[in-house]
């Protein structure tokens, strides 16, 4: 079998089939793996929002736009036959250390916090994804964001009442930013 001549015209059409291959695999396995994705992520959601208001038997769930920015917030209006079990709120922070992560904020209906679960982050290892230990986000049970000054959350640093995670202050200080935002979030949706 005779050589080829490597041209110009040779490469650009052994790059274009190799191109058209590797898009095409990664096309299949998309097509495959969107469906087990997709159902992972509302199972977690669903998990999740079981973790803050355990006691309900239907959700409404409203799509709202926060105050500033163009990310969008869900809420859920969580029901147990007639009477409201709460409200849990998917809320997210652009401050933390690494970036954004998500929170499930839950709110009983006098406005109380319920629980709250670290849904996605990419915080330091051993810092501040502490964020996610019952230490830390325990302390937000049973608070009244309505009773605080300004109705806002602060690590004790800044002059509010939240101890920060030591060494992972900017990590604190982003959960307490998606918790006010679910808070302000839930004074909106409840109405």
């Amino acid at each position: 079998m005779a050589k080829r001549e490597s041209s110009f015209k040779n490469m650009a059409l052994a790059l274009f089939v190799i191109t058209a291959v590797a898009g095409l695999a990664m096309a299949v396995v998309f097509s495959v793996t969107e469906e087990p994705i997709l159902a992972s992520q509302k199972a977690k959601i669903n998990n999740a929002i079981k973790m803050v208001i355990p006691e309900f038997d239907t959700m409404t769930v409203t799509t709202l736009l926060p105050e500033t920015g163009t990310d969008s917030i869900r809420f859920y209006n969580l029901m147990k036959g007639a009477e409201n079990s709460g409200y849990a709120v998917e809320t997210y922070t652009d401050k933390g250390y690494s970036g954004r992560f998500t929170l499930m904020v839950g709110f009983t209906p006098d406005g109380s916090i319920s629980n709250i679960e670290v849904l996605e982050h990419k915080e330091t290892p051993g810092l501040g994804t502490k964020m996610a230990m019952p230490f830390f986000k325990d302390q937000f049970k049973g608070l009244k964001l309505a009773d605080l000054p300004g109705e806002q959350l602060k690590v004790k640093k800044d002059g509010g009442t939240v101890d920060a995670i030591t060494a992972a202050t900017i990590s604190s200080r982003g959960f307490c930013d998606a918790v006010n935002r679910a808070y302000s979030t839930y004074k909106t949706g409840k109405q």
